[in-house]
């Protein structure tokens, strides 16, 4: 297959996997999401989810929340991981929202990237599943992905996002972050498949017989 085919092949299969892919982080709204997928960093949705609740409990809001200490902060996320550096961005760009965007969060992804703590990866996640603009965050699930179904040489995640969004219809990227994240998950992960064994590395590649080693994000 030429890679436009495996490009139009893997949408297809996709789409029809997870026709609605559902955001895996709980939240309520954009300020919610955002706290939530700044903590997902270097760990799971599910612990996430598990965290967030007794958070947003103490506080749902950039107001709520810059008047926490982040010791309260940091003694609710420190099963996350990198609770120290996670609970001062949360406190300080709760201050910055309040302070400088009248206590929203911004829908511009430069924006959003100004914030303590917010990357391009965690800040596209925001524009695109909390406001609705396309999108195409590449977490290391889509890294991996990309680079076994040939659609990148997976030099950086800036490299991938720049390849799958020349591959893919742009009305379809905000779908396309969450189906690939939940097809590696159940069939494609690092440890399940290594390039030859789920249905659509064998289906994009019949004839690859060695495992495909795979560059980290």
């Amino acid at each position: 297959m030429l890679k436009k085919q495996r490009a139009s092949y893997v949408l297809h299969r996709l789409n029809e996997l997870y026709p609605s892919p559902p955001v895996p982080l709980i939240h309520k709204d954009t300020y919610t999401l955002l706290i939530a997928v700044l903590l997902s960093a270097q760990c799971t949705d599910s612990r996430v989810n598990q965290i967030t609740p007794a958070l947003f409990k103490k506080a749902d809001n950039p107001m709520g929340m810059s008047t926490l200490p982040i010791k309260d902060i940091y003694d609710i996320i420190r099963p996350c991981g990198l609770a120290p550096q996670k609970s001062k961005a949360i406190s300080g760009l709760s201050s910055i929202l309040v302070e400088k965007f009248n206590g929203a969060v911004p829908e511009d992804i430069t924006a959003l990237e100004s914030l303590p703590g917010v990357g391009h990866k965690t800040a596209s996640v925001v524009i695109s599943q909390g406001f609705g603009h396309p999108a195409f965050a590449v977490d290391t699930h889509i890294h991996r992905l990309a680079q076994r179904w040939g659609f990148t040489n997976g030099k950086s995640v800036t490299q991938t996002e720049k390849d799958l969004k020349f591959l893919f219809p742009k009305k379809s990227w905000s779908a396309l972050h969450l189906q690939f994240i939940y097809f590696g998950r159940e069939f494609c992960s690092a440890w399940s498949c290594d390039g030859t064994i789920c249905e659509i590395c064998t289906t994009l590649y019949p004839n690859r017989k060695k495992p495909l080693r795979t560059k980290k994000s």
